[in-house]
């Protein structure tokens, strides 16, 4: 039988390839990276339901209780042009513009000054909820943030506790900014899909 193999060396190296398949997919079998499921077995037996959330959001960057600090940025970068200057945030979330107001929970983050022609921000952060049944939730936004201009609109892209798999958009308005202090209140409307 080993002649017959040395006659037939494409045969024996197909014959050990097709071994090796089957081997390796057996394996993959054994041990998958990814499988499907119900999402019943992750509790989403409910249907969805779409809430409005509505908040005011403080960025203190100057002052007492400061909640927005620089922590990066390019030798270029100057108070005239930001550009390249990354944030870390820990604004507080209010039911209404007076930061003294109820609170809801906290914005925390980063935000980084991506633009060379206008004041645009890509954000990253979390709504942090302390507040009624969304306590220990938060929802996630990523996006583009153009703060002069009069709406913003950001994807809210996951969350976690009552918005686990949530979707959905953040709308900012700017209530009110202080061009001498860099401070801000801004108006959030939040839109998004989730089981409860």
């Amino acid at each position: 039988m080993a002649e017959n193999h040395s006659k037939h060396p494409s045969a024996t190296s197909f014959l050990l390839i097709v071994l090796s398949l089957i081997s390796t997919l057996a394996a993959v079998e054994s041990n998958p990276f990814s499988r499907n499921l119900s999402p019943s077995s992750l509790g989403l037996k409910k249907p969805e339901k779409l809430s409005h959330l509505h908040f005011y959001f403080h960025g203190v960057v100057t002052g007492k209780n400061v909640t927005a600090v620089r922590i990066a940025q390019a030798p270029t970068t100057t108070n005239s042009s930001p550009f390249r200057a990354v944030v870390v945030i820990d604004d507080l979330l209010t039911v209404s513009p007076d930061i003294g107001s109820k609170l809801d929970g906290k914005a925390q983050g980063i935000y980084a000054l991506t633009s060379l022609t206008e004041a645009s921000l890509l954000m990253a952060y979390n709504f942090a909820f302390i507040e009624g049944k969304y306590n220990g939730s938060n929802l996630s936004v990523l996006g583009r943030n153009p703060v002069f201009s009069a709406v913003r609109e950001m994807p809210v892209i996951d969350g976690s506790g009552v918005f686990r798999f949530a979707r959905g958009y953040a709308e900012a308005k700017t209530h009110t900014f202080d061009l001498k202090t860099g401070n801000g209140v801004t108006e959030y409307n939040v839109y998004v899909f989730h089981y409860e």
